[in-house]
């Protein structure tokens, strides 16, 4: 669904200039992508159909669809997605993946927290309102008013802080492991001396 994302808001798309077309087209399969992403992760753990295959593959996915809508969404609404934002969420995504790959290494994992699951619906509500507010300022139902650029505005912000706070988060909860498992290895290595034998901390 990705590459069909970055066609529908590129401006080869042919009907571009269709009132709205464009705008519901790459909102409905962000939407799409982003329900499927959650639940073949539902599927796979309900049914004990987990694979090494499949934990590599759904976090890049995961992550490559919101590197490249944030990407796209620069070029394509950037008065509500600045620059500097786009640069804070994907290195958000950047490190947090590094993160997890040291903590593999070392044969822990880091589990995802509350904020991190909160940043993923935000950053969804992000990327759909930035794209309507494209085209919208507001829609009008029958009186009702809906603030489309504000709600973009505001979501991409507020995704952006939670960016931010939940990588402080799971950088504290990886060094508390990260430390633990030094420890563990220092005490062994200290035990193993002390029993007459003298191997290295890595043996």
């Amino acid at each position: 669904m990705i590459p069909l994302l970055l066609w529908i808001l590129s401006p080869v798309f042919p009907w571009k200039n269709e009132a709205g077309v464009q705008e519901m087209m790459a909102s409905i399969l962000f939407i799409l992508a982003s329900i499927t992403d959650g639940v073949d992760g539902y599927l796979a753990r309900r049914r004990g159909q987990i694979t090494t295959m499949g934990i590599l593959l759904d976090p890049l996915a995961d992550k490559i669809m919101v590197t490249a809508a944030f990407i796209a969404l620069v070029a394509y609404n950037p008065a509500v997605v600045k620059v500097w934002i786009a640069v804070v969420i994907i290195g958000r995504e950047f490190l947090i993946s590094g993160l997890r790959s040291i903590a593999a290494s070392e044969g822990f994992t880091i589990q995802a927290s509350d904020l991190g699951k909160l940043k993923t619906v935000i950053q969804i509500v992000a990327v759909v309102s930035a794209i309507l507010a494209h085209r919208w300022f507001q829609w009008d139902f029958w009186g009702f008013i809906v603030p489309v650029k504000w709600t973009a505005v505001t979501a991409i912000y507020f995704a952006t802080a939670v960016s931010v706070i939940s990588a402080i988060d799971y950088f504290i909860g990886f060094w508390k492991k990260i430390d633990h498992a030094a420890a563990d290895r220092r005490k062994s290595f200290v035990m193993t001396r002390k029993g007459g034998r003298s191997i290295s901390p890595v043996e």
